[in-house]
């Protein structure tokens, strides 16, 4: 599939010179956004946990009732109300399939849904967990293993790591504060004393969308006020979990690590991944 680039509307973008971003690929708080290297609190050991439970986790918020025939019935609809609206129109727009198999939907048609969704913390604060140490990921709507939808919460001066995402589509929307993303094309060759130059960077600011995939290049993500936090929503179609991490001064691939979620369905994760 070829996969045009379909920047936010509103977005302030630039394209950079050949001079490095402030933000190093070390330290705390840099594991990219699909990485957090804890063996307890994997997707799979999640999954485990929830499978002997009643009522499962990954089935979509038990609130919302999808029916993806009504919704297409219905012709034009107003922007999402509420976040539980915005993922029953995702589950509605995405049906059974995913981006790259539904030729009635492409990106450009995700984006703007998610950029009509006013954010509102009255809908996500209760996935809204904060850690000093690293920025969080906190499982919001598994979307029947088609798609995840999940809060990544920034504490202050808290960045990703350079990283891809494993072949997925990934769309972040702002829902509080503000956040860089830095755009790398990917190392040639092995990557081995080749420094990696950002080519764009983007300020993206409340309710923007930003998209990337593979085919574009690969990125970081960074919250750089010093007294601020901020708050996005992410979605990855499909998901995944592992994505690779490169080292900014070399280029070097660092290989690949299990995703993990700091909570799931706003409630905080066991040791052993389960709520």
């Amino acid at each position: 599939m070829s996969l045009p680039l379909f920047p936010s509307r509103s977005s302030s973008s630039a394209t950079l010179a050949a001079a490095p971003t402030s933000t190093t690929a070390t330290g705390p708080g840099l594991a990219p956004d699909c990485l957090q290297l804890d063996p307890h609190h994997s997707i799979v050991a999640a999954k485990a946990a929830s499978s002997s439970s009643s009522s499962s986790l990954w089935e979509p918020l038990q609130d919302l009732a999808i029916d993806a025939d009504a919704a297409a019935a219905t012709g034009p609809q107003p922007p999402p109300a509420t976040l539980a609206d915005l993922v029953a129109r995702l589950h509605a727009a995405l049906a059974t399939a995913g981006i790259d198999t539904m030729g009635s939907v492409d990106v450009a048609a995700v984006q703007a849904l998610m950029e009509s969704y006013v954010s509102n913390a009255d809908d996500w604060r209760r996935f809204a967990h904060f850690d000093s140490g690293r920025y969080t990921r906190n499982l919001v709507d598994a979307g029947n293993d088609k798609f995840n939808l999940m809060v990544l919460c920034w504490a202050e001066d808290q960045a990703s790591a350079i990283h891809d995402h494993s072949g997925a589509h990934c769309l972040m929307k702002i829902l509080d504060g503000e956040l860089v993303e830095t755009r790398y094309e990917w190392p040639e060759g092995d990557g081995a004393d080749q420094r990696m130059m950002p080519t764009l960077e983007t300020t993206l600011q409340r309710d923007q969308v930003a998209y990337v995939h593979d085919s574009i290049g690969l990125h970081r993500v960074s919250n750089r006020s010093k007294t601020q936090k901020a708050v996005s929503l992410h979605l990855y179609c499909p998901p995944f979990e592992t994505c690779q991490t490169f080292n900014e001064r070399t280029g070097e691939c660092r290989g690949a690590g299990k995703t993990v979620f700091f909570s799931i369905d706003g409630v905080r994760c066991r040791p052993n991944g389960s709520k």
